[in-house]
């Protein structure tokens, strides 16, 4: 349950960072509201999830989700640049987190 947790909170930190992007420097009402409300929801999820997992691949995880989801949100719907080396850069750090979770990162 504690990975699900850690996963939900990732998908958290993707909505935090659009939010974000949305609301032009806290200039726009609406999105730095939910910037605020994803940020502690992000955050308190992974506090739970690590009270019964490692902190080092928990953490992995978290900011895994955060980078490759925010990366593919950007280049899909944000008009962000597509490159080859932006998604090899994304598919090594999804490697890296699985590498850490087959290492023993969890109880």
């Amino acid at each position: 349950m504690a990975w699900v947790i850690i996963v939900v909170a990732g998908l958290f930190e993707v909505a935090m960072a659009y939010s974000l992007k949305m609301s032009h420097g806290f200039s726009v009402p609406l999105p730095s509201i939910g910037f605020i409300v994803f940020a502690v929801l992000s955050f308190g999820l992974l506090a739970m999830g690590l009270k019964s997992l490692e902190v080092g691949t928990a953490y992995a995880v978290w900011t895994g989700i955060g980078a490759v989801g925010t990366a593919s949100l950007g280049m899909l719907f944000l008009g962000d640049d597509v490159s080859f080396l932006k998604i090899a850069s994304i598919a090594l750090i999804l490697a890296g987190v699985v590498g850490l979770n087959l290492a023993g990162g969890g109880h």
